[in-house]
Formats: C-alpha cells, structure tokens, sequence
C-alpha cells in the first residue's frame, strides 16, 4: 500500500465529524509534518555538528597562540630592567666624575606594546570570540531543534497544533536562517587569525609572510 495513499491509510470520517479530535485530516498533516521535519531537523544537526567540531579545534588553536602573543600586551620587564640598571650605571659615573646627576634622563618603568602586536592580539582575541560565539550559538540551535523533535502526547489534533506552535516559532526566530549564517562567522573567524598570522610573521621574516598570504 502507498504510504501516500491517506484515503486507504485512514478510514473515512463520519459526516461532521471531519475536524474531530481524531480525523483524518489530522493524521494526514502528522504524517507529512514528520516526514518534512525529519528532512529538516537532519540536514541542520549536521551541519551544526560540523560547526561545533570546527569551532572547537579553531578555538584551541588560536588559544594556544593567544597564550603566548598576549604577554606582549604588558610591561616589558627584561627592558624596564635594563633601563634601571642604565640610570645606575650613568648615576655611579656622575658622581664618579662628580658632574651633576640632574641632567641623567629617568629610566623608562613602563613599556608599551608595538603597533603590529596590539593588530596581532586584536585581530585573534575577536576571531576567538566569533568562534567561541559559533559554538555557543550552535548549542543553542542544536537544544532547540531537539525541543521541536520531541514526542508529544495527545489527540492527534492536539499534536497537530502543538507541532505547528513549533513550527511558527522556529520560523519566528528564524532559526534556520541563524544557523545558514553561522559558517559566515566562522568565516570570519579564520580570516582574521590569518591576517592575524600574516602580521605576526611579518616583523620575523617577510619573506615567510609573502609566502603564507
């Protein structure tokens, strides 16, 4: 028999009976809503699982960058040190030479990052957080998805309005368009640890950093 067939699937309603709590009509959209939903809600858990893989290696990797990039962000010590040990070593002279110390500069006690270290540190700790967004974003979908899949109980058309109230509100929030948009992040992500890597490669080798564009 053709699963299709709704009219040898189901018996026939009674006269006035074609909107009951167990007509036809109802059984029929159950069947074609699962079977759309089921088409559906497969093609986004997949993709989302995808997702979460990516960004969970993405956002490991460019952790362990970040760990190491990031210390430029502070004061240098090793050079605040040198300064010091300079305006000792200048002072110790004057009055050596009995000349007067006032016209010793005062050593540097703060440094400041170069221009291309706050670009690399930048660029990285946005595409970690657009990665790390794409994960929490898909989660979200993911739990959602499987709320809108869940069993219910009832009158066939009492399930019928159930999943049609999940159907609008998955439509409402546009929840699939936010999960379509998701790789874009993602995207984006990549790009800018690139632009990053290529900036923090530039000042070591440039020729390397041609190479990696």
């Amino acid at each position: 028999m053709d699963p299709h067939d709704y009219e040898k699937k189901y018996p026939e309603d009674a006269i006035y009976e074609e909107l009951s709590e167990n007509a036809r009509i109802w059984r029929v959209y159950l069947d074609e809503a699962t079977e759309f939903d089921a088409d559906m809600v497969n093609k986004a858990s997949d993709g989302l699982d995808l997702l979460l893989v990516f960004a969970g290696l993405f956002s490991a990797v460019l952790t362990t960058f970040l760990v190491q990039t990031s210390q430029s962000l502070s004061n240098d010590d090793a050079a605040i040190s040198v300064s010091l040990l300079s305006e000792l070593v200048m002072i110790q002279r004057a009055m050596a030479n009995g000349t007067s110390i006032e016209s010793i500069p005062p050593a540097e006690t703060t440094s400041s990052p170069s221009r291309s270290d706050v670009w690399v540190n930048g660029l990285w700790f946005i595409g970690l957080t657009l990665s790390l967004s794409t994960a929490l974003l898909a989660v979200l979908a993911r739990q959602w998805l499987h709320q809108y899949t869940a069993i219910t109980s009832g009158t066939p058309r009492d399930r019928s309005l159930i999943r049609q109230y999940r159907y609008d509100g998955l439509t409402k929030w546009r929840v699939l368009v936010l999960i379509s948009l998701l790789p874009v992040l993602l995207h984006i992500a990549l790009g800018l640890f690139l632009v990053g890597l290529v900036v923090f490669i530039m000042p070591l080798n440039p020729a390397i950093a041609c190479i990696t564009k």
